[in-house]
């Protein structure tokens, strides 16, 4: 096989054993990297992922952590480095979804949507700061809904909306190291969370894009391949919306 725009680059995944994760590891070993294969609780979808990029001819090793909690992100790293000498492209890719109304808060909903949506990013980013060097790139996901927030979604399109002040934040902090940082705006998409999606949100996510679909999480990868490519060496702390023009 050729060797590619990535060749030579180590990158972090995580929320890759299945979803719009798996199609960004399996776009990037494509374009020459090896990958870290992240996971929280499918390990089956992991080992897939995984021996799916070695069929590519690239090396992959599988990790898991919960990303909500610092200690297990320190340990995932800590294994990361016993395998790969180098970190080059970091994806936060994993998410929670879910929501309620306003009255009925629920404590343990909060806790999971920020602990993996807002802090979860942010423990893998401040690991990944320390061993990104020149060429580096951090690439985030937030959500059309942290733009288009519909009501019941209060705290994960917030938790959203807030990856996007990282994103810019860090692009200032770490640029004077050469790394860029971007974050990339989903909407329904197509293997993905929105698979889940019941009735009537079901359609009326993909009646909000005047194509009348939802995204294919090929699609999504390509812009993250362009994020992590050297031909995106000038282009830091913006937000690329990838959802077919929809306005929620």
């Amino acid at each position: 096989m050729t060797k590619g725009k990535l060749a030579g680059k180590v990158a972090l995944i995580t929320g890759s054993g299945r979803g719009i994760g798996r199609e960004i590891a399996l776009r990037l070993a494509s374009d020459g990297a090896d990958i870290v294969v992240h996971y929280a609780g499918s390990e089956a979808g992991a080992m897939e992922t995984a021996q799916a990029i070695r069929n590519l001819g690239r090396k992959a090793v599988t990790v898991r952590a919960d990303i909500s909690q610092r200690t297990q992100v320190r340990s995932m790293f800590t294994e990361m480095d016993k395998a790969f000498d180098r970190l080059d492209i970091v994806v936060n890719c994993a998410g929670a979804s879910g929501g309620g109304t306003l009255a009925d808060l629920d404590d343990d909903i909060l806790a999971e949507l920020l602990g993996v949506n807002f802090y979860g990013p942010l423990y893998v980013a401040s690991e990944a700061a320390r061993r990104l060097g020149d060429g580096g790139r951090i690439i985030n996901f937030s959500s059309t809904t942290a733009d288009f927030p519909p009501g019941g979604s209060g705290i994960y399109s917030s938790a959203k909306l807030a990856i996007k002040g990282f994103t810019e934040a860090w692009a200032k902090e770490l640029g004077a190291k050469g790394v860029t940082v971007n974050s990339v705006i989903p909407g329904a998409t197509s293997p993905g969370m929105f698979d889940k999606t019941p009735e009537p949100w079901r359609s009326q996510f993909m009646n909000a894009s005047p194509f009348g679909r939802a995204g294919r999480a090929d699609e999504v990868a390509s812009v993250v391949a362009f994020l992590a490519s050297p031909e995106a060496s000038w282009v830091s702390g913006t937000h690329i919306r990838v959802n077919g023009a929809a306005n929620m």
